[in-house]
């Protein structure tokens, strides 16, 4: 189904891939009549085309991007405004969307998820933004909708902010990337790699988006194959997709750990922009007749079978048709792998799934932004028409990622036929993708086509006994499992015919209850704050030298950001900075919190001019032994804690995952690598230092503290080594180290944070 080049390739008008090797210039100058270098060749790709016309550096291998607009959702555009407000802002320079598609229900923690909508609808009169109220339309279908352009580039505070399907570059970032687009600050990176997704032949009949994406996650996830690259679509393969299937198969792109992506486009992606009454905003886009690309994935759609991701990772791939003929074996390698995510906290089997050698599923959700789509509705229709989910344990929600999708659903009569087969249909909303709707039972097991199935994504809580697991699969898989009254069902097994109805876009939906601002700001508006809605703690420079204690060690070999901050009922106090702090790592470390806060009392003590040691009476001797060697005191050395583990940031762009950190005196994170960028960025753009140390033994454990001198000035010098010390009776010296910082993320660290850093340099 999908195989990996060993190094880089030439692709050749749009068809023809040459892989390097001895005389590769020899054949690409005899196929194309003239030679052509590596270097020339990589400015042909379209991703290369459209980062250069949105750097501002004038330097192609060190870019300052200025993106063309914004989108961030509820659970993120408080604490985003925040920093911008605390920073300066007086108005939105581009145009940015609130969407309000998380926090939507209004079920938990009082009045407020409703009001961080109404400090959404304010700010954005306010500064001149685009609000949409709650139920109208998930954060990525409106993105699809009214604001993808062919060649231009979007920024979301939502990691799977993926455009690429329709000729957008977008990507998802924590949220201080977005304050700095707010403040016409730029998004500097190093010139990614481009990886060439070279696409072949069309998908069988019941093979869906979800099936191509798990395929192609499966194989390149654990390797690191596209890990901060721009995949990019290609091949004549592509033309053989809708839009809708392209888009399905793009927005899973996020579970690759990529950069970015973006597809070549063609009719069907200028049939989609005249659907939405845009035909503007299309483009045709091309790689040139000779693009090189740092490697490929060579995707046979002809054989992609239905997939199935089993718990606890999108990357935990197999066929169906493998599922049901090996269910024992691969349902004890699961139980194997899960043991490593859940520390073993709880009994955990899957073995009672099997029914008269079958496996039975609980529960089906076709949802959000990857399932929600108006094909994968309609195809799960056709499927179950006539059909009945049945009366047992077994139910399935489906959710529109929009009302115009909803609408057209009700129109054209598919949304009655899902209806009476038992099925529920919801309204536009993120919750199941993130534990906030559709909880399944405890030790229940849920098929969603959705995008992750990390454990707590669904609602578990280990401490308290509870698990539930998730299988990513797709829509028609999922229909032809509820058809087969939940026993696990591929669609392929089932004789459809899909109608492939046509789509027809309502515009007046949008007009009637969305406020666009036009880019017109109201400096007299009042913004409207609840009693939830907190500004961030003040927060102190980067000191001379730091001592940090070890107060959480994590050996799992991905760490996700649901467990750095647990997602689900806990999202409804993002707009709180010190109260989700105390959620911290409270599924995967429980201790955390409260030796993170012992810590920070020596700090809170040092900022006061106060005693350490009467703060912390640990810190005594731990000092005493580093004042034999070095002239450490309160003035000049801070003290704090740092987290160990060895592959953290997986997942979601949540700044929170490291701002909760910080808040509660966190200075640093060691990791052997960070699974993305844009949870180092997170640590960055919260002064929060994102060392590295080399894999095997580490010289440190949980409790230890480690002293670090001179680290103020090792940053000002661009030091990639630091000299560090655990201290215990004595001095035990070892090497951190950290990957190149940019000169604005130098100092951000320097100042302690990204609104120190505008506070003092604007």
């Amino acid at each position: 189904m999908i195989k990996l080049s060993k190094g880089g390739a030439y692709l050749l008008n749009g068809v023809d891939i040459i892989e390097d090797g001895v005389d590769v210039c020899k054949e690409v100058a005899s196929k194309v009549g003239r030679e052509v270098s590596v270097e020339e060749a990589k400015k042909n790709t379209i991703a290369y085309g459209i980062l250069e016309k949105h750097n501002t550096s004038g330097n192609m291998e060190k870019l300052k991007i200025k993106f063309d607009k914004m989108t961030s959702h509820d659970i993120t555009f408080v604490g985003i405004i925040q920093t911008a407000r605390a920073s300066g802002l007086e108005k939105f320079p581009l145009p940015y969307v609130l969407t309000n598609c998380h926090n939507s229900l209004c079920a938990v923690g009082g009045t407020i998820n409703e009001d961080d909508h109404m400090f959404g609808l304010t700010a954005a009169k306010k500064y001149g933004g685009i609000y949409v109220p709650p139920h109208q339309a998930v954060i990525h279908q409106f993105a699809r909708e009214e604001l993808a352009e062919a060649g231009k580039m979007i920024l979301g505070s939502d990691s799977h902010t993926r455009y690429g399907a329709l000729g957008t570059m977008a990507m998802g970032e924590g949220g201080p990337e977005l304050v700095k687009q707010l403040l016409n600050r730029t998004y500097d990176i190093n010139m990614p790699g481009v990886v060439a997704i070279y696409m072949t032949g069309e998908p069988a009949k019941g093979v869906g988006p979800q099936d191509v994406a798990l395929a192609i996650i499966g194989e390149v996830f654990a390797n690191g194959y596209v890990k901060n690259k721009v995949m990019e679509f290609v091949g004549p393969g592509v033309s053989s997709l809708s839009a809708d299937f392209r888009i399905g198969v793009d927005v899973m792109t996020t579970e690759t750990t990529c950069l970015s992506s973006i597809w070549r486009t063609d009719d069907r992606i200028k049939e989609f922009y005249d659907i939405h009454g845009r035909s503007q905003s299309y483009a045709e886009l091309n790689p040139g007749d000779v693009a090189y690309y740092d490697g490929v994935v060579y995707v046979d759609l002809s054989k992609i079978k239905p997939m199935i991701a089993m718990p606890f990772h999108p990357s935990n791939t197999y066929t169906i048709e493998e599922v049901n003929a090996n269910l024992k074996d691969i349902l004890a390698d699961v139980e194997k792998k899960a043991l490593v995510s859940l520390d073993g906290q709880v009994d955990y089997s899957l073995q009672n799934k099997i029914r008269d050698g079958k496996l039975y599923v609980d529960q089906g959700i076709i949802a959000g932004c990857a399932g929600g789509g108006f094909e994968n509705i309609c195809a799960a229709a056709d499927i179950l028409k006539g059909r009945s989910i049945g009366a047992d344990e077994f139910t399935l929600s489906v959710y529109p990622a929009s009302t115009p999708i909803y609408v057209e659903l009700a129109r054209n009569g598919r949304l009655a036929d899902l209806m009476a087969t038992g099925a529920i249909v919801k309204t536009a909303f993120c919750g199941p993708c993130f534990g906030a709707g559709d909880t399944p039972a405890n030790n229940a097991f849920s098929i969603r086509h959705s995008t992750r199935n990390f454990p707590n994504r669904e609602g578990s809580k280990l401490q308290n006994g509870q698990i539930a697991s998730v299988a990513l699969m797709d829509a028609r898989s999922i229909a032809a499992t509820a058809a087969n009254k939940g026993y696990l069902t591929s669609a392929t097994d089932l004789d459809v015919e899909f109608s492939g109805p046509t789509y027809h876009f309502d515009s007046s939906i949008y007009a009637n209850r969305v406020f666009d601002s036009k880019g017109v700001a109201d400096p007299s508006q009042e913004i409207q704050f609840g009693p939830n809605i907190k500004d961030w703690p003040e927060m102190v420079a980067l000191p001379e030298n730091l001592v940090i204690k070890v107060v959480s060690e994590i050996h799992d070999p991905v760490t996700t950001t649901d467990e750095l901050i647990p997602s689900g009922e806990t999202s409804s106090y993002r707009s709180n900075p010190l109260g989700l702090a105390e959620f911290a790592l409270s599924r995967k470390d429980p201790a955390y919190v409260g030796k993170a806060k012992e810590v920070q009392k020596a700090e809170k003590a040092r900022e006061a001019g106060e005693c350490m040691g009467e703060a912390l009476p640990e810190l005594r001797d731990i000092m005493h032994t580093i004042k034999e060697s070095f002239d450490v005191s309160k003035e000049n050395t801070g003290v704090g804690s740092t987290i160990f583990a060895v592959k953290p940031g997986d997942g979601s762009a949540r700044e929170q995952a490291a701002s909760c950190q910080k808040v509660l005196g966190g200075w640093a994170n060691i990791a052997n690598e960070y699974a993305t960028k844009r949870y180092r960025s997170n640590l960055i753009n919260w002064g929060m230092l994102p060392f590295i140390i080399d894999k095997g033994d580490l010289p440190f454990a949980n409790d230890d503290y480690i002293f670090i001198p001179n680290v103020q000035d090792a940053i000002t010098k661009k030091a990639t080594s630091f000299k560090a010390y655990v201290v215990n009776k004595g001095m035990k010296e070892f090497e951190l180290k950290m990957d190149e910082l940019t000169d604005d993320e130098r100092q951000i660290i320097l100042d302690g944070c990204l609104i120190n850093y505008y506070k003092s340099h604007h």
